[in-house]
């Protein structure tokens, strides 16, 4: 059959109507959003900086748009437990989460198959901040620079040893990329939790963990652990006297856990635009910045446009360097 240049305007006109009706459907939700409490995944346990991240986001979202965004944590796998259940909810707005790079670039080069679309499972709303770590040894340690460090680990090769929260994660990987630039070998530890890995150093049951700077600085500045490098960019103003990684013989060395924000993907855009608007304001006043500075968490408050490339970037050069080094799940 031929259809006439009526028929085709009548189903163009129908096509917009419908594009329409969907478009004021989706203002429409976002202009009443939200009506009853949000759900905000974390993927880890309660307690560390994940954690504290969203519970501080979560607060601050409750008071902006009057209704309880509660966190709800979902452990297991290196936070692939979570963005299952966060990939399978209903894209509506009433299911977010709080995920650190972790999960989402690193996590997916560990295992051969997941359960959901790493690249296309998510709506990005942004990047909420960034939290480098501390290379920790225990205080009697008999290394008090990272070259004495570098320097008997050449001298011993595989015999010092790191504790990380587990296979994969930011401070497994984190020590993994300098092993590989500085030549040396150590030991990988695993623990169930950040946490159980600081107590390993301090126990001399490891030689060495990167601890996040959240759980690290207390214990620093009551000499309970010390550190010989900071695996941020620049050297964290609550420390300034310990050096940066990079800086001590490591160029473009930079290993830290970033702070996402999604949704499921189809959550309707005017939702996302909403939430982004409200992180962006939230991460980025003066109050949060308050609260985050003494724990060495800096604030970002990215926008959804800028999310994508720097997530394609981190999932590269995570995944080239777990192929790499031929890193498993345990």
């Amino acid at each position: 059959m031929i259809l006439s240049r009526r028929h085709l305007l009548a189903a163009s006109a129908a096509g917009l109507a419908t594009l329409g009706a969907r478009g004021a459907a989706a203002q429409g939700a976002a202009a009443g959003y939200p009506s009853r409490a949000v759900s905000v995944m974390v993927p880890f346990a309660p307690g560390g900086s994940t954690d504290f991240v969203a519970r501080l986001l979560s607060q601050e979202l409750s008071t902006a748009l009057g209704q309880q965004f509660v966190v709800d944590n979902r452990a297991g796998a290196s936070g692939t437990v979570g963005m299952t259940f966060l990939a399978r909810a209903r894209p509506d707005g009433y299911t977010l989460g709080v995920v650190p790079n972790g999960t989402f670039a690193m996590a997916p080069a560990m295992f051969e198959r997941l359960p959901y679309d790493n690249e296309n499972g998510f709506a990005p709303i942004g990047m909420l901040a960034t939290n480098a770590m501390f290379l920790c040894v225990a205080p009697d340690s008999p290394y008090r620079t990272l070259a004495d460090l570098l320097t008997a680990s050449r001298a011993q090769p595989g015999r010092l040893s790191f504790a990380s929260a587990g296979s994969g994660v930011a401070n497994h990987l984190g020590p993994e990329l300098l092993q590989e630039m500085a030549n040396v070998q150590w030991l990988h530890v695993s623990y169930r939790s950040g946490a159980l890995g600081v107590q390993a150093v301090i126990a001399k049951e490891t030689t060495l963990s990167y601890v996040d700077s959240v759980t690290a600085i207390p214990f620093l500045r009551d000499r309970t652990l010390r550190a010989l490098g900071f695996s941020g960019a620049e050297r964290s103003p609550q420390m300034p006297d310990i050096p940066t990684i990079a800086e001590q013989g490591f160029p473009g060395y930079r290993a830290s856990t970033d702070f996402g924000f999604f949704a499921p993907a189809g959550t309707p855009q005017p939702i996302i635009d909403r939430l982004g608007t409200e992180m962006r304001r939230i991460m980025l006043s003066p109050a949060t910045k308050a609260r985050l500075e003494p724990l060495a968490i800096d604030p970002v408050g990215g926008t959804p446009a800028e999310f994508g490339p720097y997530a394609a970037a981190e999932r590269a050069k995570w995944g080239d360097l777990i192929r790499r080094r031929n890193i498993k799940p345990e």
